[in-house]
């Protein structure tokens, strides 16, 4: 059995998809961009744009009573692999030891030409 985890604090999907999604204890989050939630845009600049990727991952998160502390898993895809020192550094100020796994991977393009998009994996915390 599966549930469907939405929330207007984090941008609406732009297709076929949701925001996440809850199967037994895990939470798996669709890509998330650096859009603002209330106007749809995406902000500008590789470090705006990894804040609110992070803002909105921690929004989706948060509707399902996660953290990233609850985080076990994070994909990184990144436009151009310069600019992944940064978003590791942006990170590295909101995930809390000990890290989860990561990967990394620089792609030809992502959607509305952001340059990095982030998914998680979470475990919900027992209740």
């Amino acid at each position: 059995m599966k549930t469907i985890i939405s929330t207007s604090s984090a941008p609406a999907a732009i297709g076929p998809y949701s925001q996440a999604v809850v199967c037994g204890n895990l939470i798996f989050t669709s890509g998330q961009i650096g859009l603002d939630p209330e106007s749809g845009n995406l902000v500008e600049g590789i470090e705006a744009q990894a804040r609110r990727v992070m803002d909105n991952l921690k929004a989706v998160l948060a509707q399902a009573g996660c953290t990233f502390a609850d985080v076990v898993k994070f994909t990184v895809f990144v436009a151009d692999l310069k600019d992944f020192a940064l978003v590791n550094a942006i990170m590295a100020e909101q995930v809390p030891e000990p890290f989860p796994a990561r990967s990394c991977v620089q792609i030809a393009a992502l959607p509305k030409g952001a340059l990095v998009e982030i998914e998680a994996v979470a475990q919900i915390p027992a209740k």
